[in-house]
C-alpha cells in the first residue's frame, strides 16, 4: 500500500505492507500496535493547518496538527491502543531550502515533537534532519519496519 504525499493508510490486513517514498522536508510517521496488528503510516507536508484551513479541511493529512490525530483515530478504530503503539518518525530534511530560509523540515519535526509531548507519546525510533530523502516501509503482520536513506542501504529498525 503506497502512501503518497499528504496521504495516510491504516491497516489490519496481515498481508499489507505500507510504504512511503521520498520523505524530504515532509515527515513520515509509522505507528504499530503489536497486540491487534494494526499499522499506520502518515506522510505530511506542513506543520500547521492554519497555513491553509481550506486545504486542511479537504486533506487533513497535509498537515501535522490535523494528520497526526487522524492517524491515531484511524488506528483506534481498528482496535489499536496508544499505550501499546510503537512510533517511528522519519524525514524532516533540508532538501530544497539549503539556506534554511523556510526551515520546513525543522518546523515539521518541531510540530511532531510538540504534538507528541502534549499527548504523552514516546517516539521509539527517529531518523530526521540532514539533507537526504528517506523511504519508510512497515509490515502489518509483524510490525517490522525499514528505513532507506538516499545513497545508503535499507536498514531494519
Amino acid at each position: 500500500m503506497v502512501v503518497g504525499v499528504s496521504d495516510m493508510k491504516v491497516s489490519n490486513d496481515l498481508e499489507s505492507v505500507l510504504i512511503t517514498y521520498s520523505l524530504g522536508s515532509c515527515i513520515g510517521i509509522a505507528v504499530y500496535d503489536p497486540v491487534v496488528k494494526v499499522g499506520g503510516l502518515l506522510h505530511f507536508m506542513l506543520p500547521e493547518s492554519e497555513l491553509d484551513p481550506v486545504k486542511a479541511q479537504h486533506n487533513p493529512c497535509m498537515f501535522a496538527d490535523t494528520g497526526i490525530p487522524l492517524l491515531y483515530k484511524s488506528a483506534y478504530m481498528l482496535g489499536a491502543k496508544k499505550q501499546r503503539m510503537r512510533v517511528i518518525v522519519v524525514g524532516g530534511a533540508k532538501i530544497i531550502d539549503q539556506k534554511g530560509f523556510f526551515n520546513i523540515g525543522k518546523r515539521n519535526h518541531m510540530a511532531v515533537r510538540k504534538i507528541f509531548w502534549k499527548n504523552n507519546v514516546v517516539i521509539d525510533y527517529e531518523d530526521v534532519g540532514g539533507n537526504v530523502n528517506r523511504t519508510i516501509r512497515l509490515e502489518t503482520c509483524s510490525g517490522q519496519a525499514w528505513v532507506k536513506v538516499s545513497g545508503k542501504s535499507e536498514i531494519k529498525i
